[in-house]
């Protein structure tokens, strides 16, 4: 396996392509059916059976992500269903993903249906942003009406459209439904992507990026639900706003997280693309003689293909950092787990761990034909201890003490002083108390 894998390329300049519903589109390309009936797919990685992706006829009549089924029933009694085939859904975006790879050679899939293209040093082959993103959208359609099939309108769901135009779309538009957005940063091509048109493009001159993020809302930024209350509260509804106030303001309301969100609404920083390095995974399968529901015995054959494509040569000398399980399930259906790891390991529990809790929360919707259990990317050496850690203890008391020192630079930020203090022995023979001990300031 190639060294130079670590150090994967990037670029400042960033086009996102983006594909809503992506999951739905590729079932309605299986399923005509769906063109003209309020439809609806179910999420493949819930404890419990909710709705996940939903079509705009079925959102016209109340249907919404995080239903349960029965509530969706009782909303739209005509529902289609669609079972997830999450495994179907990633050879497609694989394939997208190949696509975009042709046009540049830095290629980041953020989700499943959106992805960023780093563009630096291509204007000598396509010229100047139109050209790039023209390339960019060739291939893309091409890739689309190859695969997908997703060329009818019926599942555009943009959110600023009214309720009363869906009804007419399908006989009205016959666009391709991914969006491209050019930017500087992942961070403005991602807002420049939600602001364009069906099959249509927004590009960001550079230096222009301050002027078109004032005007975006909040929304637009990596926030939680409590947080995007309370800037609300605040009255901060769009990023101009946000970016107006002082940085420092907003830090000690809202710590780390809201350094990063005033740094991206004023335009400040800009995350480059960073390009996938792509070694050869390393795969184990088995074919079950019957289908088998049974829980424990799935758990033991991923452990025993854990163990089979750990003793793989190409393996020797590296730890697994990513790991993926997909079954083939009966009906067509299928199931589909990955985890990274923090700590990369070439252990076999350790890398089965995160699938088991995954096999134990969402376990697959019917019997298992087949199982594969893939590796599909690595970290150098085969030291399972963190650097300068003699045993396990040691690992855990370095990671303990990183999260102190985090928790400790937070509190500062927020209250902009010391709060935390260690008591020191001075004089602890005084017979006076105040000068036996004193208070420092604490770091870790």
């Amino acid at each position: 396996m190639d060294r130079s894998l670590s150090h994967p390329p990037t670029s400042s300049q960033a086009v996102c392509v983006w594909i809503p519903l992506f999951g739905l589109r590729c079932e309605a390309a299986r399923r005509p059916e769906l063109a003209s009936q309020p439809g609806a797919l179910l999420a493949p990685d819930a404890s419990r059976r909710v709705v996940w992706q939903v079509s705009p006829l079925a959102r016209q009549v109340g249907v919404r992500p995080g239903m349960t089924v029965s509530q969706a029933i009782g909303l739209c009694p005509a529902l289609v269903l669609c079972e997830p085939d999450p495994v179907h859904y990633d050879e497609r975006f694989a394939q997208l993903l190949a696509a975009l790879a042709r046009v540049s050679p830095v290629v980041e899939p953020a989700e499943l249906g959106m992805a960023y293209v780093g563009t630096d040093g291509l204007e000598g082959l396509y010229g100047g942003p139109e050209g790039i993103v023209e390339a960019i959208k060739c291939g893309v359609r091409n890739e689309m009406s190859a695969e997908c099939g997703m060329r009818s309108a019926e599942f555009d769901v943009r959110p600023s459209m009214p309720h009363a135009e869906l009804n007419t779309l399908h006989s009205a538009f016959r666009t391709p439904h991914f969006r491209v957005g050019w930017g500087r940063g992942k961070f403005v091509a991602w807002v420049a992507a939600t602001r364009a048109k069906p099959g249509g493009v927004f590009i960001v001159p550079p230096g222009e990026e301050g002027a078109f993020l004032a005007s975006q809302p909040v929304a637009v930024l990596p926030l939680d639900p409590d947080a995007h209350r309370r800037l609300r509260l605040l009255g901060l509804r769009t990023l101009g706003r946000l970016a107006a106030l002082p940085e420092e303001a907003i830090v000690s309301q809202f710590g780390r997280a809201g350094r990063r969100w005033w740094r991206l609404a004023a335009g400040a920083t800009a995350d480059p693309v960073v390009g996938r390095v792509l070694p050869e995974p390393i795969s184990a399968s088995l074919t079950f003689f019957t289908p088998v529901a049974d829980r424990e015995m799935l758990v033991l054959a991923l452990e025993r293909l854990i163990e089979r494509a750990l003793r793989h040569p190409r393996r020797t000398g590296w730890r697994v950092q990513v790991v993926r399980a997909r079954a083939e399930l009966e009906h067509a259906a299928s199931w589909l787990a990955a985890a990274t790891l923090k700590d990369p390991s070439a252990d076999r529990d350790h890398i089965a761990a995160p699938l088991k809790t995954r096999l134990a929360q969402a376990p697959p919707a019917g019997a298992v034909e087949q199982l594969v259990v893939e590796f599909t990317a690595f970290a150098p050496g085969t030291a399972e201890l963190q650097l300068f850690a003699r045993d396990a203890s040691a690992a855990a008391r370095a990671g303990r003490l990183r999260a102190l020192r985090s928790a400790v630079q937070e509190i500062t930020l927020r209250l902009k002083r010391p709060m935390l203090h260690h008591i020191i022995a001075v004089q602890p023979w005084s017979r006076l108390p105040e000068r036996r001990y004193a208070l420092i300031d604490y770091e870790p």
